[in-house]
This record gives C-alpha cells, sequence and structure tokens, in this order.
C-alpha cells in the first residue's frame, strides 16, 4: 500500500515540475530581454535538477545545480554583460523565419515521438521494489578520477574566456 503512495506523489510531482519546464522553456524562447531568458532557463535547469531527485539520482542532481545552474549560467551572464550587449528589452530578435520553423519543429516533435514509442514499447519501468542503492562516491570516483585533468584544463579554458571577455570589455 505504501510503495503505491509513493508512486503516486512521484508521478504528481513529476507532472508539477514537468508543467514548471514547459512554462520556462517557453518563457525563455519568448522572452524579449536576454537576462530574463537566462532566468528563465536557470528555472528550466533547476527543473531538470528536481526531476533527477525523483530518481533517486542524487549525485545527478547535484551535479546538474553545480554545473549548469551555477557555473554555465553564470558564465552566460558574465558574457552577456560584458560584451556590451543591450540590457533591457529588444524588439527586433525575432525574424521572418518563424513561420517555416513552427512546422519543422513539429515535424521533428512527431519523428522522436514516434522513434521513442516504437524503441521503448516493450519495455518497462521497474518498481520502487527494484531500485538499486548506489554508492555516490563511486559514481564521483569513476567519473572524476581518469577525467580530473581534462575537468581542470576546462575550468582554466573558462577562466581564460572570462579573463578575455572582461579585457574586451574594459573601456580604455
Amino acid at each position: 500500500m505504501l510503495a503505491a503512495q509513493v508512486l503516486v506523489a512521484q508521478n504528481i510531482a513529476f507532472g508539477l515540475i514537468a508543467a514548471m519546464m514547459i512554462v520556462g522553456a517557453i518563457r525563455v524562447v519568448s522572452s524579449n530581454n536576454v537576462v530574463h531568458a537566462a532566468l528563465w532557463l536557470v528555472l528550466v535547469l533547476a527543473g531538470a535538477a528536481a526531476q533527477y531527485l525523483l530518481v533517486y539520482a542524487e549525485f545527478v542532481a547535484v551535479t546538474q545545480v553545480l554545473v549548469y545552474v551555477g557555473a554555465v549560467m553564470v558564465l552566460f551572464l558574465f558574457g552577456v554583460m560584458l560584451t556590451r550587449a543591450r540590457i533591457g528589452k529588444e524588439n527586433d530578435l525575432n525574424n521572418n523565419n518563424w513561420a517555416v520553423g513552427i512546422p519543422v519543429a513539429v515535424v521533428l516533435f512527431a519523428a522522436m515521438s514516434l522513434a521513442l514509442i516504437t524503441g521503448y514499447r516493450a519495455d518497462k519501468l521497474p518498481g520502487p521494489s527494484a531500485a538499486v542503492k548506489v554508492d555516490t562516491r563511486l559514481i564521483s570516483d569513476s567519473i572524476f578520477g581518469p577525467y580530473l585533468l581534462p575537468f581542470w584544463a576546462l575550468s582554466f579554458v573558462l577562466l581564460v574566456a572570462v579573463i578575455g571577455a572582461i579585457v574586451l570589455a574594459r573601456k580604455d
């Protein structure tokens, strides 16, 4: 009885988080302000982290928040602020090709849905009793053990990019 109630709560939470992410994604592409679009993207990425929490992937959720919500969005906002882009409402962001983009998006969505439905028709998700406890330390060691040097190299590349943006945006 308790397992069925947990699944109902997870389904309700999934629906609420997915609705929040859909609204945020629509606001990302419909916002006239670049900074507001970036903040709506933070909401979508945080929703993805919340979805990871629903499937008991705590390490992936924390990584999502730290890497994407934290580092990438801060870097994106620094890039917007340091490149002398207009801050505020911009009316000339849309072009006239949106009428072509909507049917293409519908066709791509239909193709992706068809591929997912036909590819996973016979597969069933395991119930909560089949959940396997995974040690977070093992996951982090397997990711950051062999790939620690590239991870550090990427952090230095991002640091150089931020310093370069500051130098380019500096007024002489």
